[in-house]
């Protein structure tokens, strides 16, 4: 049995994009400012799978990441206590999964991106996991 955890980050594409992540082969994810995202954040383990989204005008899943370095300070906060993870890109999911097909989805529906839609980093399952990438 694997301890693979998996979860959802979102960003604007005008901001970060998986394109960027793609191009970059790897990032910090910074910026978070929310404690809850930031608590999960903290939870990431290396090898952990990683849904990307487009929030704002997609509003769809587009890629898979993978954690590859745990939380660590937050090297672009001028104060607090925030925290980063290091991802890479795994590859893009077949075809972008939307907001709106997801909530179609009945197997989807108690899944953190509906419930808590304000949360740039949060926590799925591995059945939301494998629903989305393997979704026809």
């Amino acid at each position: 049995m694997s301890n693979t955890r998996y979860w959802l980050v979102k960003s604007e594409p005008s901001a970060y994009s998986w394109d960027d992540l793609m191009r970059e082969g790897k990032t910090l994810w910074d910026g978070v400012r929310n404690f809850q995202a930031r608590n999960f954040m903290r939870q990431m383990q290396v090898g952990d799978a990683v849904l990307f989204y487009h929030s704002m005008k997609q509003k769809a899943v587009v890629g898979i990441a993978e954690v590859t370095r745990t939380a660590y300070p937050d090297p672009t906060a001028s104060s607090g206590d925030w925290s980063v993870v290091d991802i890479k890109p795994v590859g893009p999911i077949e075809r972008p999964v939307t907001l709106a097909e997801i909530r179609q989805h009945p197997k989807l529906q108690d899944m953190p991106l509906i419930k808590q839609s304000r949360l740039s980093v949060m926590p799925i399952t591995q059945s939301h996991y494998e629903i989305i990438v393997n979704w026809k």
